[in-house]
């Protein structure tokens, strides 16, 4: 097993890759991935480093801020805030929300200062709406479920003779704390595991929380220029990287690998990547010439010629 690393310009050519062992973290390959290419291509003027959530946190600030190029320019980055962090951010962020996402019915992008930096918001009135409604009608769900478990248990208790199994608190509290988890709420709603009866509660706080953020992307940025819907737009550029990602899987067919050595299986890992080249180049090609066929297709229609 492997991990495959690439680096990729803005407009989705990839220019450098390197393998890694399967079992090494994503986060400590970064930097010096980062710093392999700025001396490989000393000519870079400016790099913007966009992460997602689970690769950086924003403990490592301070390491990225200092970050030089060849130029002496600093690293800039944007990166997306974690989950577990969104508390950090309430006090801050209620006063947007009211101002400019309550009533909201398209998207709104904004931007607050935070730490010396620029704290990006960006809200779809839509998703939060949907997220809203589907969290409510979970609770509901769950909270009829442990309503009718707790009739149940009254009734066992008032001697009330019941087809099928006894339930006992116990059991009670075991279903409902793994249909809480299964939902993603456990944060929200709270089974008492220690108490000897069958209890639990809404957390409001925790729920406020979550509709406070909801169908919200949160980046903090040092990116000086950028306007907010350009931070956002950065950031979501993400998803071509893992577009490429898919290529590589799927039509290149990086996997399984079948080498044993680490030369072989670098030199497998190589081949793939100029694949990847090709079909990048060959995407913008089709692109340039308003073709409208994805690279696939155009082989395809290219495996028909004689």
């Amino acid at each position: 097993q492997v991990m495959l690393g690439v680096v990729q310009t803005d407009d989705g050519l990839p220019i450098y890759h390197e393998v890694f062992a399967g079992n090494t973290a994503e986060s400590p390959t970064l930097l010096p991935t980062l710093k392999t290419v700025l001396e490989r291509f000393p000519s870079i003027r400016r790099v913007v480093l966009v992460a997602d959530r689970g690769l950086l946190s924003l403990d490592n600030l301070d390491a990225l801020s200092a970050i030089r190029l060849e130029s002496g320019e600093p690293l800039e980055f944007v990166l997306a805030v974690p989950g577990r962090r969104y508390s950090e951010f309430v006090d801050r962020l209620r006063p947007f929300h009211e101002e400019q996402c309550a009533a909201a019915t398209d998207e709104v992008v904004g931007e607050l200062p935070w730490r010396d930096l620029r704290l990006v918001v960006a809200h779809d009135p839509l998703v939060a709406r949907e997220a809203g409604a589907l969290r409510r009608e979970t609770i509901q769900s769950l909270e009829a479920q442990a309503n009718a478990w707790v009739g149940k248990l009254d009734a066992q208790d008032a001697g009330a003779k019941a087809r099928g199994k006894k339930l006992s608190d116990s059991g009670a509290k075991a279903r409902l704390y793994h249909a809480i988890k299964d939902a993603h709420l456990a944060h929200i709603v709270r089974v008492d595991l220690k108490s000897d009866l069958f209890a639990y509660d809404i957390d409001e706080n925790a729920l406020a929380l979550a509709e406070l953020m909801d169908g919200k992307l949160l980046l903090v940025t040092n990116t000086p220029d950028l306007s907010p819907q350009g931070v956002v737009d950065r950031y979501k550029s993400l998803a071509d990287i893992e577009r490429g990602f898919r290529v590589l899987k799927s039509e290149i067919e990086i996997g399984p690998v079948f080498h044993r050595l680490p030369s072989r299986i670098k030199a497998h890992a190589a081949i793939c990547f100029i694949a990847l080249i090709l079909y990048r180049v060959m995407r913008q090609r089709l692109s340039s010439a308003e073709a409208h066929l994805s690279p696939e297709r155009a082989l395809e229609e290219l495996q028909k010629l004689q």
